[in-house]
């Protein structure tokens, strides 16, 4: 398996290792439990029904406090309260309301050398939240990226004390995670919904 924005091929991609995994259990393996992919860029990974999740089984990547690369507070429109670095960058603000409020300068953010993942303590339920910018890889913003939190993970698990965590990623479309920390591994589960299928002529 390999993964592609519009614009380049990227190291890791859940949305679409999780669909993948879909089609697979519904149209050609329906008798599985688990699926193994053998990735290019990221070794072996794993998905595997949890009753009517699927899960990811995905490296833990933490990230390490670092300085604000320059022009990240302005293009992200508003100073984190703390800025750590893994494959992405890591900015963390302090509620929900401030990550849902931002309105992202994504040519400034495109100028950075990596990704953007935006993140907060989360309520109600849900332990922390997310939005990720990657301009610079064709995607402005991302609906939902397990990729993201292989360092989300590993962070509010520290945080928080605790290694299963309810996650929500705050983008127009939104979508909710069960996420697990398991030592360099993580686990990120949630459901998936077949949107459209189609015969193609040749």
């Amino acid at each position: 398996m390999r993964w592609f924005t519009p614009a380049t091929e990227v190291d890791l991609c859940g949305h679409a290792t999780l669909a993948a995994g879909h089609v697979i259990f519904c149209f050609l393996a329906s008798d599985r439990d688990h699926i193994v992919f053998r990735t290019q860029k990221a070794g072996d990974l794993v998905v595997s029904r949890q009753d009517e999740l699927l899960a990811l089984d995905f490296p833990s990547r933490p990230p390490a406090r670092c300085a604000a690369p320059p022009g990240l507070a302005a293009a992200l429109g508003y100073e984190p309260i703390a800025v750590l670095a893994a494959r992405d960058y890591v900015a963390v603000y302090e509620n929900p309301d401030r990550i849902i409020a931002l309105t992202p300068d994504f040519a400034g953010l495109a100028k950075l050398d990596r990704a953007v993942i935006v993140t907060a303590p989360g309520r109600d339920g849900v332990d922390f939240v997310s939005r990720f910018f990657a301009p610079a890889l064709g995607v402005d913003e991302d609906p939902v990226t397990g990729s993201a939190h292989c360092s989300l993970i590993p962070y509010w698990a520290e945080k928080l004390g605790r290694n299963r965590l309810q996650a929500r990623q705050l983008s127009r479309r939104g979508g909710s995670l069960v996420c697990e920390l398991h030592g360099d591994r993580v686990t990120i589960a949630g459901r998936t919904i077949l949107y459209l299928t189609g015969t193609i002529e040749i």
